[in-house]
């Protein structure tokens, strides 16, 4: 006597795909998290008050000085670099803007998930520095602007005033705002290399600051030569109409300041990648 005995089938259990994070998907990410983020909106703010404040400030006290300024004094007169002296100082703020956009991950233990999502930390750092350059130069660029035509408004009456249309004025307010979207891409590289926001913004501030203002100590010869190549220096040149003694031409002098965050970063993206998160 035979007896068939009826097998049920298992059932099938679909189980869920998974793709890798995209380049697009890293972008949209990091642009969530930049615009998410306090710190963001507060670093910046602080950049357009010292770049817009400041500029104008400076810009009404060189334009009542004019009149009793020397002839050596009223050649290197340059309107357009005087309604721009609020960006010197408000380089930090958006270098401090880079840091913390990657230090935060670090101080808060968020970088681990971030690295699980998107293990390849060359794209990570990638989709960082694009979103840090887009949003720093975008920003820049008004301020830039605004406190220009602010400035030239302060200083009419009083002193020669410039205008878009004079040779250099249009390339410094542009090449003001590559500046800066430089300065945040060093921020984020020294933040990614050091994983402290304090040491990183010490960093930082020693290369804008203290180091320039020690060489102003130094000999004439060495003074000199500090002053026309060190990158943070030469870089700001690119926001001048008019070139001042021991100094590089504009674009030469922003190549060097390329040149010095391409290394910057390339370190930063050697070390997070040889190193655990």
């Amino acid at each position: 006597m035979t007896t068939n005995t009826a097998v049920a089938a298992e059932p099938t259990i679909a189980r869920p795909t998974y793709r890798a994070a995209g380049f697009g998907d890293v972008l949209r990410s990091e642009w969530t998290k930049a615009r998410t983020v306090p710190s963001t909106l507060w670093t910046l703010v602080v950049a357009a008050v010292l770049g817009i404040g400041l500029g104008a400030l400076i810009s009404a006290l060189a334009a009542h000085h004019y009149a009793k300024s020397s002839a050596s004094t009223r050649l290197l007169w340059d309107p357009a670099s005087i309604s721009a002296s609020g960006l010197a100082v408000a380089q930090l703020a958006i270098g401090v803007l880079g840091v913390l956009l990657i230090s935060s991950e670090y101080s808060t233990g968020a970088i681990g998930s971030t690295l699980a999502a998107v293990p390849r930390r060359g794209r990570l750092l990638a989709g960082k520095a694009v979103v840090v350059l887009v949003l720093v130069f975008v920003f820049i660029e008004i301020i830039a602007f605004v406190a220009f035509f602010i400035g030239q408004a302060l200083i009419s009456g009083h002193a020669p005033t410039a205008t878009l249309g004079q040779p250099g004025v249009l390339r410094a307010l542009i090449g003001g705002g590559m500046y800066g979207a430089l300065i945040g891409l060093l921020g984020l590289a020294l933040g990614t290399i050091l994983r402290s926001a304090a040491g990183a913004i010490s960093v930082l501030v020693a290369v804008l600051f203290v180091l320039p203002g020690i060489a102003a100590a130094l000999p004439a010869s060495v003074e000199h030569t500090v002053e026309k190549f060190w990158p943070t220096q030469a870089g700001q040149q690119v926001g001048a109409v008019v070139r001042t003694a021991h100094t590089l031409a504009p674009w030469a002098g922003f190549g060097v300041f390329c040149l010095f965050v391409a290394i910057v970063s390339a370190a930063a993206i050697v070390t997070m990648a040889r190193r655990d998160a």
